[in-house]
């Protein structure tokens, strides 16, 4: 399950897939929220009403034992040891509400602890179920609270066993094991609920890693079959066009344009098959022809050139092959985008390549051309390649800029890193 926020898909804590019945509720609720209405309290499993059981029993168990010496105590009166018996009975009764109010529990119960030993068994699961329950903060109060109230309680009935001093320390220290317990209890589930949380960022964490690589590996394809296919579509169109509008054309230049179009219709089925090719093959497979680098961008020009197109290349690299391949073949795809747009959208002009830099220094590519005479036709998706030319600048650590200059010429110039 999964919650919509905005435009984001906000996943929700998986459900807790274990045996819920062995575990307390505050655990359940904890891994799994939605297993709770809102506005109620989390109910009782089974181990709850075990252990909830066990501790009710107890404290009855340490209640009549305290009781029974109570009630065999020649110093004390009928009628008191009847009241203590009382207010242990109520101590006892009040345990069921521990996990309901284990802070007011706590609370209730040292003063009648004082008052009464058959509710001292009920006073010490209080004080625990409170350590597991709440944090240290409140344990540290009650705690104090109970220890500080030890000494007035063997004033008010001294054990007739034990020396006064022997009796206090014995009572510091059993609450202090008391409350160390629920306190190692309470950190015990604590480490298992950041331990789940953990995993529960791990796991989003690497699912929206994956979603990423996935993006950018769509964003990469997309990228790539448009500077590919784009140039082979445009020198089709073109060519097409010009059959269209000229019915009456010499058949050297029909046989000469349907050549064009037959031969730039295999090499975008070529390089369609390369990309398909690429995207099945695993990631140790080399197949498919060589990628272009900057040494193929006399071919590119000639191909131009061959479709009708004016191009002037000035390349001052004195060796081309030197060009690492990852800025070469990134250099000759900017090439490639820029002259596919001067055809679209400045048909007739004459386009300027030029290519200079060198290691240390970078390799520059600049592709211009004059503004258009006349009205050009719209053509669609216009501004995508460009934008796709500018992301692949960045992933290869340079820059691109285009855009109308001075005199109306339309330029694009990028910057690549060369070590």
């Amino acid at each position: 399950m999964s919650t919509v926020s905005g435009d984001k898909t906000v996943p929700e804590p998986p459900a807790f897939p274990g045996r819920r019945w062995l575990l307390p509720s505050a655990v359940i609720h904890e891994f799994d929220p939605s297993a709770v209405r809102p506005g109620r309290r989390p109910r009782r499993t089974a181990r709850d009403w075990i252990v909830d059981f066990s501790c009710f029993l107890l404290a009855v168990l340490i209640g009549m034992i305290a009781a029974d010496a109570v009630g065999n105590n020649p110093h004390v009166s009928h009628t008191a040891a009847t009241l203590d018996q009382l207010l242990g009975a109520l101590a006892c009764a009040a345990v069921w509400l521990r996990r309901r109010w284990p802070l007011g529990l706590a609370l209730a119960t040292i003063p009648l602890g004082v008052l009464s030993d058959t509710a001292g068994g009920a006073c010490m699961i209080a004080v625990f179920t409170l350590a597991v329950h709440r944090p240290f903060r409140y344990v540290a109060w009650a705690g104090g609270i109970n220890i500080a109230v030890v000494p007035l309680t063997y004033r008010l009935r001294p054990d007739a066993d034990l020396p006064y001093l022997v009796s206090v320390v014995l009572s510091v220290v059993l609450i202090a094991a008391i409350v160390g317990w629920g306190l190692l209890v309470r950190a015990k589930r604590q480490l298992m609920f950041s331990l789940r949380d953990r995993a529960r960022r791990a796991e989003t964490e690497a699912r929206l890693r994956a979603e990423q690589a996935q993006r950018l590996a769509r964003e990469a394809i997309a990228r790539e079959m448009h500077d590919v296919l784009a140039h082979r579509l445009t020198l089709l169109s073109v060519h097409a066009g010009a059959l269209e509008f000229r019915p009456d054309a010499p058949q050297e230049e029909v046989a000469r344009a349907a050549g064009v179009i037959r031969e730039s219709a295999h090499e975008a089925l070529q390089d369609l098959r390369e990309i398909i090719g690429v995207l099945r093959a695993a990631d140790h497979d080399d197949t498919g022809r060589p990628q272009p680098t900057l040494a193929a961008l006399d071919t590119l020009v000639a191909e131009s050139r061959e479709a009708g197109m004016k191009v002037i290349l000035d390349s001052r690299v004195a060796d081309p092959v030197a060009v690492p391949a990852s800025v070469g073949r990134t250099a000759y795809r900017i090439a490639q985008e820029s002259l596919t747009n001067a055809r679209k959208h400045a048909p007739g002009t004459e386009v300027t390549v030029t290519v200079t830099g060198g290691p240390g220094e970078g390799l520059v590519v600049t592709v211009r051309n004059p503004a258009p005479e006349g009205e050009v036709p719209h053509v669609p998706g216009s501004g995508q390649g460009l934008i796709g030319l500018t992301e692949r600048a960045t992933l290869a650590g340079g820059r691109l800029e285009y855009g109308a200059e001075q005199d109306g010429a339309f330029g694009v110039r990028a910057w690549l890193p060369w070590g």
